[in-house]
């Protein structure tokens, strides 16, 4: 008798743990990031794709604080790579 509960509440447990991992919701897109050349500031990407104030290396967008960052991520992009970004968005579909 003892194993036949034991056994139900390890199913029960499992199935609860299964559902509760299948329920979560996607993580929402973040709304800002750091300079990828100057880290310590903060940008809106929003307002930074808004400005173009980014670039789209090996299929990642960096983002910009300053007009001077751009000139500094051409020069050597790989050496920023690491830096904070997101996937290049994908184009929209053009619509007939």
């Amino acid at each position: 008798m003892k194993k036949l509960i034991s056994l139900t509440v390890l199913a029960a447990t499992i199935v609860a743990v299964a559902g509760a991992q299948t329920t979560k919701k996607p993580a929402a897109p973040p709304t800002k990031i750091t300079c990828c050349v100057m880290p310590t500031s903060k940008i809106d990407i929003a307002s930074a794709t808004k400005k173009g104030m980014f670039a789209d290396y090996k299929g990642n967008r960096y983002f910009f604080c300053c007009a001077g960052c751009p000139e500094a991520f051409k020069k050597d992009p790989a050496k920023f790579a690491k830096a904070a970004h997101i996937p290049t968005p994908k184009a929209p579909k053009a619509t007939k």
